[in-house]
């Protein structure tokens, strides 16, 4: 049977809910790192119904690296206003736009498929399906622009 410890860490890293959790750490036989597993495959297929939604709002957030000769501007995408102005919703669109100024991708499609230099083991695509399962609402990268001095 699961501890409220592991639910209490699984949902801290990965935003899911407690039910959520708990059935996932059931399912793994209790182990944290095949619950884990388990969640992120769900988010995958949960961000999947919602992507032929239409995200026509979002925000334009920038990322300046500390020596002031590195800069990033990030479009990201969601469904309404009010998700444009959520805390975890800006604060991905600053970890997608720092990802950028460290990594460089090409494109998006580029992009989506690094992975994460704040989290190795996870990808921005499912950084970004996490998300999607927390907030419960489409989202997307929409276009980026490096600027190097």
């Amino acid at each position: 049977m699961p501890t409220i410890e592991q639910i209490k860490k699984i949902r801290e890293l990965l935003g899911s809910g407690i039910v959520e959790t708990k059935k996932a750490l059931d399912e793994a036989g209790g182990g944290e790192e095949k619950a884990i597993e388990i969640l992120r495959k769900n988010n995958q297929s949960k961000a999947v119904k919602k992507s032929d939604r239409e995200a026509g709002e979002g925000a334009i957030v920038s990322y300046i690296h500390p020596n002031n000769k590195l800069g990033v501007i990030v479009k990201l995408y969601c469904e309404s206003d009010f998700v444009a102005r959520n805390a975890d919703f800006l604060e991905l669109a600053k970890d997608i736009a720092m990802h950028i100024c460290a990594m460089n991708p090409e494109n998006i499609d580029a992009l989506l498929a690094q992975f994460f230099v704040k989290n190795p083991e996870q990808t921005i695509s499912e950084l970004i399906n996490e998300k999607i399962a927390k907030i419960g609402e489409n989202i997307r990268v929409g276009d980026f622009f490096r600027v190097v001095l």
